[in-house]
């Protein structure tokens, strides 16, 4: 690091993809704050291809670990490797004492981040969450980028929402190579959810919209990961093979997707990771909500054109990865009739 250049921030960022795009809110706000001051973020392969296609991020670090694994030795090592780098703040987002080890071993004056899992002698900043002030994700967020003596206020993330970039040659080129139509309104589908089935609405409704899509003339696209195939395979199944209809689920890189719902007319989204990025791309959405809670993880844009569909019930939001009550009526009686209308007026209007 040169010595007249500013210190460096070093942000742990998420391993969800849903939760790395919401953390764009505590890099918009830091470059707001620090506008000369590089911000790095450390992630694992899922989520560090976020990192370009936000303008406020000037590097990615690769955190070379699988989902739950300490590797302690590694994480030493590339701690004393990134204290090279004269970074003199850290901000920890995940909540586990293994996310706060890493900034503490690369010797970060300033290390911020809230209580979490017995971490007091990791973090030197530690802030105290009061949930009933901050609901929503990115509020507790963006207040980690505030001085530890500011006032918490659930707006504070509101102008700053994610705002993904997209690559307008690379989007060309996806449409070209799967031929997917531009001549008509682009309807996607993301019937995944990493967290469990208690996120995913049932297969048979995601088919239906399809279904009432293609009649309507628009093209059909069904987008997921590598851990979605077989969630997309059954809608295809269940509502058989059409000319309007492509199954990309598992096709695709994660910054494709990006560049492909960019293009779309509308999507239909569980609570996932896909849904994050359609809000933060403009995409015109219908997001439908199992266990958890819009109140916790709504899909923001800077540009609002989310409808969010869920049902009222006194078992809900239960944060469960499946049913424990084993009906899953929180979804299952959530009809395709009820989303349709919605999904038929972003085809109508064509917004792309």
């Amino acid at each position: 690091m040169h010595d007249n250049a500013p210190a460096g921030i070093l942000v742990v960022g998420p391993a969800w993809v849903g939760d790395m795009v919401m953390s764009q809110v505590l890099y918009k706000r830091l470059r707001h704050r620090f506008p000369d001051r590089p911000i790095d973020v450390l992630l694992p392969k899922s989520t560090l291809p976020l990192v370009s296609r936000m303008s406020e991020v000037s590097r990615g670090v690769l955190l070379d670990v699988e989902h739950g694994e300490l590797r302690l030795s590694y994480r030493y090592g590339l701690g004393r490797r990134l204290a090279e780098n004269g970074y003199r703040d850290a901000i920890v987002l995940p909540g586990s004492l293994k996310s706060a080890l890493l900034p503490a071993f690369a010797g970060i004056p300033r290390r911020t981040g809230f209580l979490g899992e017995y971490r007091y002698f990791l973090l030197n900043d530690v802030r105290f969450l009061n949930k009933k002030q901050l609901p929503r994700m990115i509020d507790r967020f963006a207040a980690l980028a505030d001085p530890p003596d500011a006032p918490l206020k659930e707006s504070s993330a509101d102008d700053y929402f994610p705002e993904l970039m997209t690559d307008a040659d690379n989007q060309a080129e996806l449409l070209s190579r799967w031929s997917i139509p531009t001549d008509r309104p682009l309807l996607s589908l993301c019937p995944g959810a990493e967290f469990g089935e208690a996120k995913r609405w049932p297969s048979s409704h995601f088919a239906e919209i399809a279904r009432r899509a293609c009649e309507e003339g628009a093209g059909v696209l069904i987008l997921g990961g590598p851990g979605d195939v077989g969630i997309a395979e059954t809608v295809v199944a269940e509502f058989g093979h059409h000319p309007s209809l492509i199954n990309l689920a598992g096709e695709t890189s994660l910054l494709d997707v990006i560049d492909i719902l960019a293009f779309c007319t509308g999507a239909v989204c569980n609570d996932s990771g896909l849904m994050h990025i359609a809000a933060a791309v403009g995409t015109p959405l219908v997001a439908v909500y199992g266990s958890t809670t819009p109140e916790f993880t709504p899909p923001l844009s800077v540009s609002w054109k989310s409808e969010i569909i869920a049902r009222d019930m006194p078992c809900r939001p239960c944060f469960k990865r499946t049913c424990p009550l084993e009906h899953l009526k929180c979804l299952r009686d959530l009809t395709p009739d009820q989303v349709w209308p919605f999904v038929f007026e972003h085809l109508q209007a064509g917004d792309r």
